[in-house]
């Protein structure tokens, strides 16, 4: 991207991002008196604005609402000096220093840029699945199964990814269905041989969720299911669904200026650089593995001190 006016100011750092590692690396930049800018975005919070209660965040012993975990955070960061900026970045120039953003049309140069900006997880695009995200439609397994003790559920998903929710799911859930679009896993053999000998678990090929039954009411009971071969039509009843079709990390802008795996996530060395310096990434947009609150957090704190490192280095 080109053509970027001199801006009145040159931030010392621009966070790109609201969740958990955005947050904390605005309490850490923040405090280091480097003033940073954070770029909120219209989707503000993160994944976890979307979640309801949250039990497994370090220091909430009695379990914390997500939202609220966030505005904590956001609070903590405005005391010690961090600026807001509601908007989305539409663009950005990292081939020379200062750095150059674009948010909402207005430009802006940073000397150093912590990306935060999350991956959001492939949903299946239902109207009910959207009334019900965070009231027992969940895409994370490891956050919210214990809410499900006891209780029959669904994983939708062929992968690794879905049929290692759905073994872990077992410890919790009574019953655990795997709905799939079609008549074999992509997932590795392990993995279908531990997922298709757990007792627990049974599986509906060639099927599809057409409808999520309980939108009205606030909390899943059951969901619609299509056979895509034969078009019949059923119903189970269920009171949790996990879907686990993927994620997409948000790094569209840029594309052709950070070198990011063939998945689309950041690729970081030595902690949380990336291939431009000055540039840091932090949180689920250079994680696949682990996608945690607790995760993105140590990797914000990373992301806020090898920035302030690499401004004593580069402006002393």
């Amino acid at each position: 991207m080109t053509g970027f006016r001199d801006s009145p100011e040159t931030e010392d750092v621009i966070i790109l991002g609201s969740g958990v590692a955005g947050l904390t690396s605005a309490i850490y930049t923040a405090r280091a008196n480097l003033r940073p800018l954070i770029v909120e975005g219209r989707a503000a919070g993160g994944q976890l604005s979307l979640t309801t209660e949250v039990e497994n965040f370090p220091g909430f012993p009695a379990g914390v609402l997500g939202p609220e975990l966030i505005a904590q955070m956001r609070q903590q960061a405005q005391k010690f000096g961090a600026r807001f900026l509601t908007g989305d970045a539409t663009g950005c120039d990292l081939r020379a220093s200062p750095l150059a953003l674009s948010v909402d049309g207005k430009e802006f140069r940073t000397r150093a840029l912590i990306v935060a900006t999350g991956a959001d997880a492939r949903l299946l695009g239902l109207e009910s699945e959207k009334k019900l995200i965070g009231r027992g439609v969940s895409t994370c397994a490891t956050c919210d199964g214990f809410f499900f003790r006891g209780k029959e559920i669904l994983v939708v998903g062929g992968g690794d990814s879905a049929l290692e929710e759905a073994t872990f799911l077992t410890k919790f859930a009574s019953r655990v269905t795997v709905v799939h679009r079609r008549d074999r896993f992509r997932a590795s053999k392990i993995m279908q041989d531990k997922a298709l000998g757990n007792p627990k678990i049974s599986v509906a090929w060639d099927s599809v969720i057409q409808e999520i039954r309980g939108a009205t009411r606030g909390k899943v009971e059951g969901a619609v299911l299509r056979n895509v071969k034969t078009g019949e039509i059923r119903e189970i009843p269920c009171e949790g669904i996990f879907v686990a079709i993927g994620h997409v990390p948000n790094t569209r802008i840029f594309e052709g200026q950070l070198d990011l795996d063939p998945s689309g996530y950041i690729n970081t060395v030595k902690g949380t650089a990336t291939s431009v310096p000055g540039v840091f990434a932090a949180g689920d947009v250079a994680d696949h593995t682990y996608r945690q609150a607790v995760t993105a957090a140590g990797t914000g704190c990373m992301a806020a001190l090898d920035a302030e490192r690499y401004l004593e280095r580069t402006t002393h």
